[in-house]
């Protein structure tokens, strides 16, 4: 359940959740100019990868090829679609890639991509900056945004590089996949995740089971290609489509372990690269033991919040110990299982508003406020934040997308537990001290149970000859992608830095006001320098009532 993008209320800013059919949560939770285009053969267009040395590998020569005719043929820039929400002088074109590398003569699909110029002068420009920002299921087409609503945060780095935003295959308008009418899977209630009985586990099962069945049914032929060294090779055609003979790239949460995968596939291909809230990129982590790892940090972030909450207790009025704030969500819980709020928000949709909170801080005073208000006999705010809005089609539709393409990435990368025996030890172990978040994700992630599409091993991710410097930035407390992750691709990344942001579990911490972390970022991205060893800087500042 890595981060992803919110996409019904404020997309790009935020994560929440939705609930599928499988009574699973999902975790709502970037030219012509300085760099010349590549003029790769097929062999040294493969990065000098460790598929590359061997010659051997059809997907990397696959892939070579590809970016050679893309760089060819370049991006057709016009102005973006009315409904797209991309305002001018944004601009939107089409990359076509092969669907399956190995097969680069073979069926294509178009990925969606946008951009803004760089802000300063053309002796200014380093080359473009693409962005993912995590998923798997993102979208990444909101970045160039970051320019027109003149973000504070990015405007030194808009002065010298033009924001690429895209979308990853499956996503959006990027041949997207599905796996069950998206009317259905925003209907509310859904059943407890918390199961009471073994016939409420029978239950989960078999939802998770159909849901699987629905995204061969809907999307079959896509789902075996739908894999995280896919969408890296996708990206290295984007690059050179985009005439950058090496990549400047950003990637939040999923798009980090999408980044240490391109590092291993393309070293060579690379200039500079930010690693943002580091998804734990182990090949006995992906993905299944990174799901429980995830169920123990948002236990401990949840009660960071919980702290928080009972520290402002003149403002929240829901108590002033964190055992009674938690003795407070207990009763919440236990009301809405008895009987909906308002007939549609039950214990699933409440874990699916409230796990913003662990997500990110930004969350944390319009959660505390709705929540007190509902407990001092204002209901309203609450149901209202937490439920589905059916009228929204537009936006169900984009969650539904969201949630198909991270089961089908997941689901894909690596090969999962096909016993239940297995699930149920694990999580039941979990879930007896971390119960806050552990069955939800459990439903989740279940479908992969019974793909029946191949699942792949996960890459070997490690440094080869060519990487340049990387920066990694994580703080200590991240719920979605816990700190251990981090320090795992810094030992297998040689001579990459490191930001620690100690005692802050915000996701996504280059998106946040820390002047430690900000002027480093910038200064890697405009220079290529970091310090001379890992960097610890304090927390940002914590939210106030």
């Amino acid at each position: 359940m890595c981060g992803r993008p919110h996409l019904r209320r404020t997309p790009g800013t935020r994560r929440t959740a939705v609930l599928g059919s499988a009574g699973a949560l999902v975790a709502a939770t970037l030219i012509a100019g300085a760099v010349a285009a590549p003029t790769a053969n097929a062999e040294a267009g493969a990065g000098n990868g460790v598929a590359a040395r061997s010659g051997k590998d059809r997907e990397a020569r696959g892939a070579a090829l590809a970016a050679q005719r893309a760089a060819k043929a370049g991006i057709d820039w016009r102005d973006c679609p009315a409904d797209w929400g991309l305002e001018k002088p944004i601009q939107c074109g089409w990359v076509s890639v092969p669907l399956d590398y190995a097969k680069p003569d073979g069926k294509k699909i178009k990925l969606a991509v946008d951009r803004i110029g760089n802000t300063g002068d053309k002796s200014d420009r380093q080359g473009a900056l693409l962005y993912n920002p995590g998923g798997p299921g993102g979208s990444g087409l909101r970045f160039p945004r970051r320019v027109t609503t003149k973000s504070e945060l990015w405007k030194k780095t808009a002065k010298a590089y033009d924001f690429v935003g895209f979308e990853p295959r499956g996503v959006g308008h990027s041949a997207p996949v599905s796996c069950v009418d998206p009317q259905e899977f925003v209907k509310a209630p859904k059943p407890d995740p918390v199961p009471d009985s073994e016939a409420d586990k029978r239950a989960q099962r078999k939802l998770a089971a159909e849901y699987a069945d629905g995204c061969q049914q809907r999307s079959g032929r896509l789902l075996p290609h739908m894999t995280t060294p896919n969408t890296a090779r996708d990206l290295d055609v984007i690059r050179a489509a985009l005439g950058e003979k090496k990549l400047n790239y950003l990637g939040v949460s999923y798009g980090t372990y999408l980044g240490a995968v391109y590092s291993t596939l393309f070293p060579t291909h690379i200039r500079r690269m930010v690693f943002d809230s580091v998804v734990d990129p182990s090949r006995d982590k992906i993905w299944y033991q990174v799901n429980l790892d995830q169920d123990v940090a948002f236990e401990k972030r949840l009660a960071d919040w919980m702290k928080w909450v009972a520290k402002n207790d003149s403002a929240f009025h829901l108590g002033t110990t964190v055992g009674k704030v938690r003795a407070q969500w207990d009763k919440l819980r236990a009301t809405a299982k008895k009987q909906p709020l308002d007939g549609v928000v039950g214990p699933a949709e409440l874990i699916a508003y409230f796990q913003s909170a662990p997500y990110y801080d930004s969350s944390w005073v319009e959660i505390a406020t709705n929540w007190s208000k509902y407990v001092t006999g204002d209901p309203k705010p609450l149901i209202a934040a937490a439920s589905p809005d059916p009228t929204d089609k537009a936006g169900n539709a984009a969650s539904e997308n969201s949630n198909a393409v991270y089961t089908a990435v997941e689901c894909a990368d690596a090969k999962w537990p096909r016993s239940w025996r297995t699930w149920d030890r694990d999580n039941s172990r979990i879930h007896r001290t971390s119960p806050f978040m552990t069955w939800a994700n459990a439903w989740m992630n279940l479908p992969c149970a019974t793909w029946s599409s191949k699942q792949q091993t996960p890459l070997e991710i490690r440094s080869h000859k060519g990487l340049p410097k990387t920066l990694i930035v994580q703080s200590t407390r991240d719920a979605a992608t816990p700190y251990t992750g981090a320090v795992e691709l810094h030992k297998r990344l040689k001579g990459s830095r490191m930001i620690t942001e100690k005692g802050a579990g915000s996701h996504g911490v280059t998106g946040l006001v820390n002047p430690c972390i900000n002027d480093r970022v910038d200064t890697y991205l405009l220079t290529g320098k970091s310090d001379a060893s890992d960097v610890t800087c304090g927390p940002h500042a914590t939210p106030k009532p």
